[in-house]
């Protein structure tokens, strides 16, 4: 019982060890999402209006690093994302202040961590990480999915948002007539 006991811890160290191993990359890498800071992609919003697609996640968040190392490296989604959307990495725990739509968010220590208040309101206060955020070209938040998405997943909210197919018809009955082919519908 002791065995299995320590086994079973030494292998859940060797899991969270992994996942530190893996760090969230915020800057753009040549042939992957071209990700953008928060004031990058509003001055980008001045020249060209698109949608955005915020990733919100945290240091410490395992999923986190498991989104970027699978789906935010599918050739398909970089693609996609690179040509529909402006691509914002968000550390939810960032203590630089935002100013977003003419406001000022600031960090708000809690304890050893803490948030931007930013975060706090596009994720309407559940503050889960991995979390999408998704913008229309007005910067009006469309919605937000929290949690891991596997890369299908993934690629049918990203063509629900970028083909305003969220206007008029549910998630749900758009993935029933989704394929990659006919461009989400």
């Amino acid at each position: 019982m002791k065995k299995s006991f320590f086994a079973l811890m030494a292998v859940a160290g060797i899991f969270i060890a992994l996942s530190f191993a893996i760090k969230p990359q915020p800057a753009s890498s040549e042939g992957g999402i071209k990700w953008m800071s928060w004031k990058d992609m509003q001055e980008a919003q001045k020249k060209e209006h698109r949608k955005v697609f915020v990733d919100v996640y945290t240091g410490w968040c395992c999923w986190c690093k498991r989104m970027d190392a699978s789906t935010f490296k599918d050739a398909y989604i970089v693609k996609y994302v690179n040509d529909n959307f402006y691509a914002v990495k968000f550390d939810a725990e960032t203590k630089e202040n935002i100013n977003f739509k003419g406001k000022d968010y600031k960090y708000i220590a809690q304890g050893m961590q803490g948030y931007n208040e930013l975060a706090a309101e596009i994720l309407n206060n559940q503050m889960s990480y991995p979390t999408s955020v998704y913008f229309d070209e007005n910067m009006d938040e469309i919605f937000p999915v929290p949690g891991y998405q596997e890369t299908n997943v993934f690629e049918q909210v990203l063509s629900y948002v970028a083909s305003n197919k969220y206007k008029t018809v549910k998630f749900d009955d758009f993935q029933k007539t989704f394929s990659r082919n006919s461009g989400g519908h």
